[in-house]
């Protein structure tokens, strides 16, 4: 049971985060508005304000949650320090261990909302978003594709020359079946066009299967088919994986391996961050209570310098070793949570010289 004092710390502390994060994105917003002007005059206001606007900023808040709790444990905990309350609780026996499980606390609060909007709630904004950008602000959207490669099921290589994603069709198209090492069957079409999931339509083919030592040939003018895979198999953004929930994120990854699908880095450095997020807010919870709670001559202003500083550097340092991930100098996984290792060593030793002070 959390007593009136366990809430006074939480309500502090969730307060502060909220406050933080509305100032941040408040000047965020104005900076954004400058930078993209241009295309805002250009696009629709609601557009601007629904699609945009609304999708962003839960977007951006969470993707530096991290630095917002930071800031909101240094500021409110070096507030209490310097009123001495932070003395005053201390002087009825309460030890820094039984003082940190508010903050413990809060830090799971954040954690838990963090990972449910990256995971289930913010993917499906970010389709509005991203798609608004791509209209008004800069196409990145990858419509072409061309000598595309991929096992699109075991035993079965499918090759297309080029792949129009506007028109959804491609050209010179070939559909290869393999038994072990032996080539069962052989489709080639002229042009193939996606209609919807796995179906694809292909036109002028020849089929060519190999049973008995001999060739048996069937060719057609027109064929609805199904074959497993679809043009975002291929058509590989960057930006991606911001559109996907972590479940289809994970799977995505899986299939794609299974396909020898190589250039999907990004999504599997997003998948890990994710996880990664839910640990950072403990931790920064952590240095930040440990740096603040005793009264220093700097004062509040010094606190705040120096958990900026350890924020930054805290980001930094991710963004450093998700560089190493997308070069293949080391995995996704100890990419993500190089970070997170260094940080708690820094957290536990800090947290263990306030204990014995």
């Amino acid at each position: 049971m959390f007593k009136i004092l366990d809430r006074y710390i939480i309500r502090k502390f969730l307060g502060t985060y909220v406050f933080a994060i509305v100032l941040l994105l408040a000047i965020v917003v104005m900076f954004d508005i400058n930078e993209k002007l241009d295309s805002f005059l250009k696009a629709p206001l609601k557009a601007t304000v629904v699609d945009y606007f609304i999708n962003f900023l839960p977007y951006f808040a969470n993707q530096f949650s991290p630095l917002f709790t930071f800031i909101a444990v240094i500021f409110f905990t070096s507030k209490l320090a310097g009123n001495s309350e932070i003395i005053a609780m201390l002087s009825t026996g309460m030890s820094y261990r039984r003082l940190l499980r508010p903050y413990l606390f809060s830090a799971l609060i954040i954690a838990a909302l963090t990972y449910t909007l990256d995971a289930y709630i913010i993917p499906p904004a970010n389709i509005k978003r991203i798609d608004y950008q791509n209209t008004y602000v800069k196409n990145k959207r990858v419509d072409y594709g061309s000598n595309i490669m991929l096992m699109v099921s075991p035993g079965q290589i499918a090759y297309m020359s080029r792949y129009d994603n506007i028109t959804k069709m491609g050209s010179r198209f070939s559909l290869e079946s393999f038994d072990g090492k032996e080539i069962t069957s052989r489709l080639t079409a002229q042009t193939i066009k996606w209609d919807t999931l796995y179906n694809w339509q292909i036109r002028d083919y020849i089929i060519r299967d190999f049973r008995d030592n001999r060739e048996y040939i069937t060719k057609g003018s027109k064929l609805d088919t199904i074959i497993p895979f679809e043009p975002r198999d291929f058509l590989i953004s960057d930006k991606d994986y911001e559109k996907m929930t972590t479940p289809a994120l994970a799977e995505y990854i899986d299939r794609q391996k299974a396909r020898g699908v190589g250039n999907i880095k990004s999504f599997e450095v997003e998948y890990q961050r994710r996880y990664a997020m839910i640990a950072a807010a403990f931790i920064l919870t952590v240095i930040g209570m440990a740096i603040s709670s005793k009264k220093v001559k700097g004062g509040l202003g010094l606190n705040i310098g120096i958990g900026l500083v350890l924020s930054f550097s805290y980001i930094l340092f991710m963004t450093v070793t998700k560089s190493f991930a997308m070069s293949g100098l080391t995995s996704p996984f100890i990419a993500m949570w190089i970070p997170n290792i260094l940080y708690t060593i820094i957290a536990i030793y800090l947290y263990s010289r306030l204990s014995k002070a």
